[in-house]
């Protein structure tokens, strides 16, 4: 079954580490992506823009309305995403625990189900 591991930012929690707090993140992200690549349980991983590089698109009477920003204000946003493929929710649950944003006060891992795919990943 595939998940998508949903790494919760906030930016004033990783702003308050320390910077070899924050390195020692960044290292243990490569660490992570070494395990699922060893297990064969990787399939894809992005990180993602910040909210206020993004924009909303709305249909209204046919018109695109384009507005500059995050959908929604709030202090945590998706910050990346691993998808994997495992072979029980308690693997991914253990998955999400080896990511080391889920030891960091104020940021957090979404554990949830992939229920459809439109097409293979190339």
């Amino acid at each position: 079954m595939k998940y998508m591991l949903i790494m919760q930012l906030n930016p004033a929690a990783f702003d308050a580490l320390t910077e070899e707090q924050r390195e020692a993140v960044m290292t243990g992200h490569e660490a992570f992506m070494d395990t699922i690549k060893a297990s064969g349980e990787i399939v894809q991983t992005h990180a993602l823009g910040m909210p206020a590089d993004s924009a909303v698109v709305r249909v209204r009477d046919g018109v695109p309305v384009v507005t500059d920003g995050p959908f929604l204000e709030a202090k945590e946003f998706m910050g990346g995403y691993y998808i994997v493929d495992c072979a029980t929710r308690e693997r991914a649950l253990e998955l999400a625990a080896m990511i080391p944003d889920a030891a960091v006060d104020g940021l957090a891992i979404e554990v949830r189900p992939i229920v459809f795919t439109a097409w293979p990943a190339d």
